[in-house]
């Protein structure tokens, strides 16, 4: 071990670069040294010449730099001596080898003809012999952070192979030749696997193909058919009437003529702009037929046909939805429901409708068609209807958002599908329903675009689902 430098070789060191120091500015200031006398032999002192700034900067700097220069040379040669010592101090021993005294750092192990160790792996409790040629080497592991430090390291094991250092784990070497004559086996090494998590339950779904992937429909509150942005303000309701009033119109059908001429929002015209439609309607006729007073208002026929689904359903609802929303007006809806001679409905669909188990577009859907067509028949709410309209579909029927329609206008619709029909009509007028009320699926035997589409199965009832 090396002796570290004393206080005093320190300090002599020091004023060695100090001296060094000393003569550098006497060869920069091109000058006399602070310590030569003049000898000139003047009686008179002479003023001393002023320094300048830039040779007292220059003086600073070579100070400065010098200074930190001594500083930082001792600060190396001090780490150097100590990264050193450390070194000779401490040397990492590897763990023995789980073979034994005959594994590759074993005194005892046999030699082969060239005389260097063979290697020896254990697989599956049994030991492989090493060829007689020397195999190639494997590349060296990392070392293990946790090693083992000693004092001094021993001459034996300064003297080992680098092989003899390696973690334990790589003493079992990853590639074996076999003897001449002998049949090649892989070896084996024994890992240890994680226990596999506990596969989690699938959901509930008990008709669902192995092979084809499941579509679950979740049970969740719809928004309000009639957002706040679409409501009428309390004021504009209140003029809508008085002014329909006026006119001898319906004030259903003065709004849906608005609506469908693109004015929206919560107050769609001005008291003037209201006042006189209202007074064009009643002249055209609106009161006796809303469909002719609409063509004449409007001059197209798709118009029309428009104008006069938006007034049956804004008679459906009621004024009071549109001002406050459907989802505040369902108990309403449920009790009109319940209590229309013109829907006729099964007991248990009755029972759903009381319960509350129906949503309220479905609600506001039956009104709507039996203010169209005066007479519905009701086949299926929720009760009666199966858990899954296919394998692993959930009907939507279960979570109230559906209806099936069987009649209309005491016409069956079994057997009353063809083109210009009474279920042409039906979805025909299902399809022309504003904004959110329009519905996710029309399922007949009919496919007219949008949410409607024809399945086989669906030639006795028409499907409107939410």
């Amino acid at each position: 071990m090396p002796r570290r430098k004393s206080l005093t070789r320190r300090f002599l060191h020091h004023l060695l670069l100090l001296s060094l120091a000393r003569c550098v500015l006497t060869v920069l200031g091109k000058g006399r040294a602070w310590d030569e006398w003049d000898e000139r032999g003047e009686t008179e002192p002479q003023p001393a010449p002023k320094r300048s700034f830039q040779r007292r900067f220059v003086h600073t700097l070579s100070f400065t730099v010098l200074f930190f220069a001594g500083l930082a040379l001792s600060a190396g040669a001090g780490n150097g001596v100590r990264s050193v010592l450390l070194a000779d101090d401490a040397t990492p021993v590897a763990a023995p080898s789980e073979t034994g005294t005959t594994g590759p750092t074993g005194p005892t192990g046999p030699t082969g003809p060239s005389g260097v160790a063979p290697q020896v792996g254990q697989v599956d409790g049994g030991e492989l012999p090493a060829p007689t040629t020397p195999a190639e080497p494997a590349p060296a592991p990392a070392p293990l952070r946790t090693a083992v430090l000693t004092s001094r390291p021993s001459h034996a094991t300064a003297s080992a192979p680098a092989a003899a250092a390696a973690p334990k784990k790589a003493a079992v070497s990853t590639r074996h030749v076999a003897r001449p004559g002998a049949k090649r086996t892989r070896p084996k090494v024994t890992r240890k696997h994680k226990a596999p998590n506990p596969e989690k339950a699938p959901p509930l779904d008990p008709e669902v193909d192995a092979a084809a992937g499941a579509t679950v429909w979740l049970n969740r509150s719809a928004p309000d058919p009639t957002p706040p942005a679409a409501r009428l303000q309390l004021a504009f309701a209140r003029e809508l009437v008085a002014y329909s009033r006026q006119a001898h119109v319906d004030w259903a059908l003065v709004l849906a003529t608005l609506r469908t001429d693109g004015h929206n929002g919560r107050v769609p015209a001005n008291r003037s702009t209201l006042h006189k439609l209202a007074l064009r309607l009643g002249a055209l006729g609106g009161r006796a037929n809303a469909w002719a007073a609409a063509l004449s208002y409007s001059s197209s026929t798709s118009l029309a046909d428009r104008v006069v689904a938006l007034r049956d359903y804004y008679r459906a609802v009621g004024l009071a939805s549109l001002v406050r929303g459907l989802l505040s007006q369902k108990a309403d809806l449920q009790d009109r429901v319940l209590h229309d001679s013109r829907l006729h409905i099964y007991a248990g669909g009755r029972a759903d409708v009381a319960a509350g188990r129906v949503d309220v577009r479905v609600l506001a859907l039956m009104l709507y068609l039996a203010q169209t067509y005066r007479e519905v028949t009701v086949s299926c709410l929720v009760s009666g209807h199966k858990l899954y309209a296919r394998p692993g579909v959930v009907s939507a029927h279960v979570y109230g958002r559906a209806v099936d329609i069987a009649a209309l206008r005491d016409v069956s619709i079994t057997g009353h599908q063809q083109p210009g029909g009474i279920t042409e009509q039906a979805v025909r007028s299902i399809l022309m329903l504003p904004g959110a009320m329009l519905p996710a699926q029309v399922i007949s035997l009919m496919g007219l675009g949008g949410p409607s589409f024809p399945l086989a199965n669906h030639y006795d009832h028409i499907h409107v689902g939410y």
